[in-house]
């Protein structure tokens, strides 16, 4: 089951694992011990060893000496694969700064934190919280895990805004990758009209691919020529475009 604080459960794991001692540091404290009881002060985890069993969780994908949860193999190595794409090149001090910064936009202490987190690592603070992205990251690990895609080449086209976020070369056809994440076993996505014109245009090599269970350990499905195996109801929503414009001008 999913923690209610399961983002910054992560963020914590990752960053006692990866930096150790000096993560701690950067937040003041001289002892593990004093870092987790602060978290616990805060209401991110009931115990201590809440916290370090998140740092047993991602232990053994860093070379630090330590095994932590190696029983469970590569269960949960997509939780690393999210924080490194956002976060895996920024320092201790700056990845603290990250961390720091979600204290103070979720739970609210700032009084206590002061983040100098740049613009950019705020966007990518957002980008932690979206299903899509760590979906994305979970399939381009693991496509080869389907049969349909085994021995494939990925090309990503999440860029090209064409309605499909993969094209996957196969030695005797091209297939295309509409990639979906939800958090539970069970859950609604949906299809923007690019994505569903796409789909009705390519749907002899169109696929659908839902990746559920992300808090836990995900689970794939792919569903081939989704709009006629599956019933897409149409949901129209308004919105209000404001847009600023300058006159002509010599540059």
């Amino acid at each position: 089951m999913k923690h209610e604080n399961y983002e910054i459960l992560n963020l914590l794991g990752y960053g006692l694992s990866k930096f150790n001692m000096k993560f701690i540091r950067a937040f003041g404290y001289k002892t593990k011990q004093g870092f987790y009881d602060y978290m616990v002060s805060l209401g991110i985890a009931e115990t201590g060893s809440t916290i370090k069993n998140r740092q047993d969780l991602f232990d053994p994908f860093f070379d630090n000496g330590r095994k932590g949860w190696w029983q469970k193999g590569d269960t949960y190595i997509h939780r690393k694969h999210l924080i490194d794409s956002l976060y895996g090149d920024l320092s201790v001090a700056c990845f603290a700064d990250i961390v720091k910064l979600y204290l103070v936009e979720k739970f609210g202490f700032k009084d206590k934190f002061i983040s100098n987190a740049t613009p950019i690592q705020k966007s990518r603070f957002k980008q932690l919280q979206s299903t899509g992205l760590e979906a994305e990251l979970f399939f381009q690990h693991n496509f080869q895990s389907v049969g349909l895609f085994a021995n494939g080449n990925l090309e990503d086209a999440r860029l090209l805004g064409d309605g499909y976020d993969y094209q996957i070369t196969l030695p005797s056809k091209i297939l295309l990758a509409e990639v979906k994440g939800v958090r539970k076993s069970g859950g609604a996505i949906r299809l923007t009209e690019k994505e569903y014109k796409t789909a009705c245009h390519y749907k002899e090599v169109f696929t659908l691919v839902v990746i559920s269970q992300l808090s836990n350990t995900p689970k794939i499905t792919v569903i081939s020529d989704p709009v006629a195996s599956l019933k897409f109801t149409v949901q129209t929503f308004q919105s209000n475009q404001i847009n600023y414009h300058l006159r002509q001008r010599e540059w």
